[in-house]
C-alpha cells in the first residue's frame, strides 16, 4: 500500500487550494441567500403555567404535595397537546389549520423538579404565536378541572409584547458558519479524490515514484522563437565568417 506523507497531503491541499476555496465560498453564498431570502422567519412566544394550588391550603409547601404536582406535570404536558385542548384553541381563534399542524407548533417544557410548565408556540406570525400560546394556557386551565377533577393549575402573567421579538429561526450567521465548515470539508475531500484519481505524470518526482528508479536526465522544452533566434545568430555569424574569408 502506498504511503502518503504529511508533506504529500499538504502539497495536495496547496495544489487544490483554489478548488477548496471556491467550494467553501459557494457554500457560504448559497447558505446566505437561502437564510436571508428563502426561509421564512419563525417567531416564538411563550406563557407559563404553575402547578401548585394545593387542595389542602394549610401548607402550600407540603413536600408530598409538591412532588405530586411535579409528577403531574408529565401528564399535563400530554393533555395540553391533546385534541381535547387543541380543538377548543382552534375554534376559539378560528384557525385555518389542522390539529396536527397546531400540535407541531406547540412545545411544553419544564425544568427538573420545577412546578412550572412553559408552553411555547412557534409560528411565522409573532402575533398569532402569542395568541395560540395564551389561548392554549387558558383552555387548559379550564379543561383540566373537568378532566382531572383538580384545581391546582394557575396561569402566570400571560405573555405580552412578544410581537417585536427577533425570529428564532433561521439563524443566518450560524447557518453560514455551518455551511462554510461543510463546504471546507467537501472541498478537502474532493481535492483528495481528484488527486487520487489523477494518474498523469507531471514531474520528475512522479516518475521516480512510479518506476522506483532515479531520474538520470531530462529533456527541457525549447521555446520555438528562442530557438529560431539562436539559429539565426549562428547563421549570421557563419555568414560573416565566410564573407571575411
Amino acid at each position: 500500500m502506498e504511503e502518503i506523507s504529511l508533506k504529500d497531503l499538504f502539497q495536495t491541499l496547496r495544489k487544490r487550494v483554489a478548488l477548496i476555496f471556491s467550494i467553501t465560498l459557494l457554500a457560504i453564498i448559497i447558505s446566505g441567500v437561502v437564510s436571508y431570502f428563502v426561509l421564512t422567519p419563525e417567531y416564538k412566544s411563550s406563557t407559563q403555567i404553575l402547578v401548585n394550588q394545593a387542595e389542602d391550603s394549610e401548607s402550600i409547601y407540603n413536600t408530598n404535595q409538591v412532588q405530586t404536582n411535579i409528577q403531574l406535570i408529565n401528564t399535563y404536558s400530554v393533555i395540553i397537546k391533546s385534541a381535547a385542548i387543541l380543538n377548543d384553541v382552534r375554534n376559539d381563534l378560528n384557525l385555518d389549520m389542522s390539529i396536527a399542524v397546531l400540535n407541531s407548533k406547540i412545545t411544553v417544557e419544564s425544568a427538573q423538579n420545577s412546578q412550572i410548565m412553559t408552553v411555547s408556540v412557534t409560528d411565522s406570525n409573532p402575533a398569532l404565536a402569542l395568541d395560540i400560546a395564551n389561548k392554549t394556557a387558558e383552555v387548559f386551565e379550564e379543561q383540566i378541572k373537568e378532566l382531572m377533577k383538580v384545581d391546582n393549575v394557575s396561569i402566570l402573567p400571560l405573555a405580552d409584547e412578544q410581537e417585536n421579538q427577533s425570529p428564532v429561526s433561521p439563524n443566518p450567521p450560524l447557518n453560514i458558519v455551518i455551511a462554510a465548515l461543510i463546504g471546507l470539508v467537501i472541498g478537502v475531500v474532493l481535492a483528495f479524490i481528484l488527486e487520487y484519481l489523477d494518474n498523469t505524470i507531471k514531474t520528475e518526482q512522479d516518475i521516480e515514484k512510479l518506476l522506483d528508479l532515479p531520474v538520470l536526465g531530462s529533456i527541457t522544452n525549447i521555446n520555438d522563437s528562442k530557438e529560431a533566434r539562436i539559429r539565426g545568430n549562428i547563421v549570421s555569424k557563419r555568414g560573416d565568417i565566410v564573407a571575411n574569408k
